[in-house]
């Protein structure tokens, strides 16, 4: 059964910073791409991040490039999203999910206000 399984969320001040964690069962983390996502208030869900199966290349939407960083750790089976320099407009659900998707998660909640 395939599970991911997000957290590290909260309630942060603007110019803050978080780390997200999601952490894979029931498939083989290590040959899969993994992305994050997320989905603002009233919104379609949106591509942040990804990573390749052995995290050697990372791309970037244009709205995170330079604040995020995604990596992963295969031994772990979890993929991380550092957050740095968080803004208001970062305020959404996040979710992780394979390349290609896989049922989703529940999502962590990220919440930037001061």
């Amino acid at each position: 059964q395939v599970q991911f399984v997000e957290s590290g969320g909260g309630l942060v001040q603007p110019g803050g910073s978080l780390r997200l964690s999601c952490v894979v069962s029931g498939f083989t983390f290590s040959y899969y791409a993994m992305n994050w996502y997320r989905q603002p208030p009233g919104k379609e869900r949106e591509l942040v991040a990804g990573i390749s199966s052995t995290g050697g290349n990372r791309n970037y939407a244009d709205f995170v490039k330079g604040r995020f960083t995604i990596s992963r750790d295969n031994n772990k089976n979890t993929v991380y999203l550092q957050m740095n320099s968080l803004k208001p407009e970062d305020t959404a659900v996040y979710y992780c999910n394979a390349l290609p998707t896989k049922n989703w998660g529940q999502g962590t909640q990220v919440t930037v206000s001061s």
